[in-house]
């Protein structure tokens, strides 16, 4: 079997071991991985097993000639950028990467839809398609995909609907959960990766699908990272919710709780977003808005979970993997192409692990 060296640090990232904690498993040297990695040298047969069985691959899972994405942490869009650590952001990337593996096996078996963003080709748009102000080029995408003014019913499936490959995360990968949300189009289709995070707040959930849509808008070929870039990408997200002028037209000139709540249930998004948007448009003053926030609080507004919209939750990829089924494609023969178990396969998919627990009573 030829190694494939990069397979290991993807394996390795995605277990979130250091290089020290490999070198330990196997019994060789930290520099002995590092060279591993690099390509100076292979492992001995035997170390290959070792390495399978300590990251939980299978041993044909480090064989070269699979197609592979390369992702540098800096094309991937992090929304919690300084709340977490290196390696977890590491794994969001190989994470990212194994995403897109998924995307382009099935790709060879289904046919997916376009990427339907204007100016996009290769993993770019082209200059100048978009205005770099955020809240035009919201309102220019608005516009191309023929929304109208009103609100957006399903915010994830509109974008998964324009070739944009979307994942929610399975709480069990607390690690990449704990990042959020974050976003790439560097490897060729758009990647979004999401978590409905711990408060589990479907309109909060939605804000994020557009604020990642932001980045993949504005930000492409640009460093990740800058507080600059996360600001443009709200207010890209906050515009393409909740466009100004309709705003404009609907808020009152004080704040109403109950017209608040009521907003918020009619253009999803966060009763929060509503007051802000009431002090962005001069409606209210920053006291009021204040006191609306403290209300709100004080209010104990109901959570909807994710969970109870099929249209904020990812379906592009199960689809697929259904319409590969009726051609005889089914999870197992993905997951030997992947060279991936097809639990592995199902967890990318969001699915829990269903099978039952083995106890034994002594």
């Amino acid at each position: 079997m030829a190694f494939d060296p990069d397979r290991l640090r993807q394996a390795r990232q995605l277990a979130l071991k250091t290089k020290q904690d490999v070198a330990a498993a196997i019994g060789v040297s930290p520099a002995a991985v590092g060279q591993y990695e690099s390509g100076v040298f292979a492992p001995r047969a035997e170390l290959i097993e070792s390495l399978a069985r300590f990251l939980r691959v299978p041993i044909s899972y480090f064989a070269a000639g699979r197609p592979q994405a390369r992702l540098e942490s800096g094309s991937v869009f992090f929304r919690s950028l300084r709340a977490t650590a290196a390696k977890q952001r590491n794994k969001a990337v190989a994470y990212t990467e194994q995403v897109w593996e998924l995307a382009n096996m099935l790709e060879t078996h289904v046919r997916f839809p376009p990427v339907s963003i204007p100016g996009f080709a290769g993993g770019e748009i082209a200059p100048d398609t978009f205005a770099s102000d955020p809240v035009t080029a919201a309102q220019e995408l608005r516009l191309a995909w023929d929304l109208g003014d009103g609100p957006i019913p399903q915010m994830l499936r509109l974008v998964e609907s324009k070739g944009i490959v979307t994942v929610l995360v399975p709480m069990v990968e607390a690690e990449v959960a704990r990042i959020d949300a974050f976003s790439t189009s560097a490897l060729g289709r758009p990647i979004m990766v999401l978590s409905p995070d711990r408060a589990d707040d479907v309109y909060r959930h939605r804000f994020s699908v557009a604020h990642e849509l932001g980045h993949l808008i504005l930000h492409g070929g640009r460093a990740s990272g800058t507080i600059d870039l996360e600001r443009e990408a709200n207010r890209f997200a906050a515009e393409f919710l909740t466009p100004v002028q309709m705003m404009d037209a609907e808020l009152p000139s004080r704040l109403d709780m109950a017209h608040v709540l009521k907003m918020s249930n009619r253009w999803g998004v966060e009763a929060s977003s509503i007051i802000r948007r009431s002090r962005e448009l001069g409606k209210v003053s920053e006291a009021s808005a204040r006191r609306g926030y403290i209300r709100l609080q004080q209010m104990n507004v109901t959570i909807e979970p994710v969970a109870k919209f099929p249209g904020e939750q990812p379906l592009l990829l199960k689809k697929a993997i259904g319409l590969a089924e009726q051609i005889g494609i089914n999870v197992p023969t993905l997951a030997h192409e992947l060279a991936w178990t097809p639990s592995h396969l199902r967890s990318m998919l969001g699915e829990a692990d269903l099978r039952p627990n083995l106890s034994l009573v002594l």
